[in-house]
C-alpha cells in the first residue's frame, strides 16, 4: 500500500480529481485544511465544512492563495448541534457527492455536552458524523466511485465502547472518552461497509488516521482550561516529535483517492503508526465486532433521529 511504481505514495500520487465534489469537515486547519487543499489542487470542487465562519472563511482564503485556480467554498457546520448538521445537508446545493471526509474532531476535553445533550467527544467525533453521513447518503450513492473516509486515531486502542454508558455519565475520564469516540469511528466504518456490501452499493467506506501530526488538536483542551504549562508541552511535542500536518494528511488522502482502497480498510503511517507513507494500520479487534457495530448503529440512529436508506431496503 505504501509504495507505487515510482516510490512511496505521497502528495504527487493523488490522481486527477476533476469533476468530483468533496466535503471535508473541520477543514479550517491541520490535516483537514491540507486534505481540502490537495483535493482542490487536483481539480476537485471542495466544500470546507467548519464550525467557525471566520476561521472557515480564512481557510478558504489561504487555500486560494496557494491554489489560485481552485474551486473551494466555506459552509457552516457545527457537529455539536444536530440542527446545524441537518441545515448543512439541506443547504448543500450539489445533487451528487463523490467524497465525504469525516475529519473534524475534539480531543480529551473536560466533560461537557453538545446542544443535544450528548457527551461532547462522543457527540462531535461520532454522532455528528453519523448523522451527516446518513443525511448525505443519497448523494453519495448517486456518484459512481464515491467514498466516505472517517478519520480515527491510534488512541482508539485506549478503550472499547461501553454500550451501557455511551455518554460517559457514570464515570468520565477524558482520554478514555476520546479513545471510545475513536473506536466508535472505526465501528461505524465497519458497520457502514457491511451494510453497503449487503445492499450491493459501490460506495466505499474506509478509515484513516494521521499518526502523530502537528495540529491544533493536541493543545486545544489545555488552552480551553487555561493550563498554560500543558499547552506549552503539547506545542513542544508538535515541534520536536510530530510530523507536519502535510504528512499527517497522507493516510486520509490515500483512503480518499488511491486506487484499490478496500471497504473497511484502516490506513495510517507506516512507521509504528506514527509517521511515514500510508500503509495498512493495526486496529483493535473490538473495532471489527459485527455485534458491537450493529448495536452502535441502532443506538446512533435512535440518538440522532437519522435513519439510513440503502438500495433495495
Amino acid at each position: 500500500m505504501a509504495t507505487t511504481g515510482s516510490g512511496a505514495w505521497g502528495i504527487r500520487s493523488i490522481p486527477d480529481q476533476r469533476g468530483r465534489t468533496a466535503v471535508v469537515t473541520g477543514a479550517n486547519s491541520g490535516i483537514g485544511l491540507v486534505t481540502a487543499r490537495e483535493l482542490a489542487r487536483r481539480g476537485a470542487r471542495v466544500v470546507l465544512a467548519c464550525r467557525s465562519e471566520s476561521r472557515g472563511s480564512r481557510a478558504v482564503e489561504r487555500l486560494l492563495a496557494e491554489v489560485p485556480d481552485a474551486t473551494a467554498e466555506f459552509r457552516p457546520l457545527d457537529l455539536a448541534d444536530l440542527g446545524s448538521v441537518r441545515e448543512f445537508a439541506a443547504a448543500l446545493p450539489y445533487e451528487r457527492l463523490d467524497l465525504l471526509v469525516n475529519n473534524a474532531g475534539v480531543m480529551a476535553l473536560p466533560y461537557g455536552r453538545t446542544a443535544d445533550g450528548f457527551e461532547t467527544q462522543f457527540g462531535v467525533n461520532h454522532l455528528g458524523h453519523f448523522a451527516l453521513t446518513g443525511l448525505l447518503l443519497p448523494r453519495l450513492l448517486a456518484a459512481p466511485g464515491a467514498r466516505v473516509v472517517s478519520v480515527s486515531s491510534g488512541f482508539h486502542a485506549l478503550s472499547d465502547l461501553d454500550m451501557g454508558d455511551l455518554n460517559s455519565e457514570r464515570k468520565y475520564r477524558r482520554w478514555i472518552a476520546y479513545g471510545r469516540s475513536k473506536t466508535a469511528n472505526l465501528l461505524f466504518v465497519h458497520e457502514l461497509a457491511r451494510r453497503l456490501g449487503a445492499a450491493g452499493a459501490e460506495l466505499v467506506a474506509a478509515a484513516a488516521h494521521p499518526g502523530y501530526a502537528a495540529t491544533n488538536l493536541q493543545s486545544a483542551s489545555a488552552r480551553l482550561e487555561g493550563r498554560r504549562g500543558a499547552e506549552r508541552l503539547m506545542e513542544l511535542g508538535n515541534r520536536i516529535i510530530a510530523q507536519p500536518a502535510e504528512a499527517g494528511a497522507l493516510p486520509t488522502l490515500y483512503a480518499a483517492t488511491a486506487a484499490g482502497v478496500r471497504p473497511d480498510s484502516f490506513t495510517g503511517p507506516s512507521f509504528l503508526m506514527w509517521r511515514g507513507a500510508p500503509a495498512r494500520s493495526w486496529r483493535a479487534r473490538w473495532t471489527l465486532d459485527d455485534v458491537a457495530g450493529e448495536r452502535l448503529w441502532v443506538a446512533s440512529e435512535q440518538l440522532t433521529g437519522v435513519t439510513y436508506e440503502f438500495p433495495g431496503s
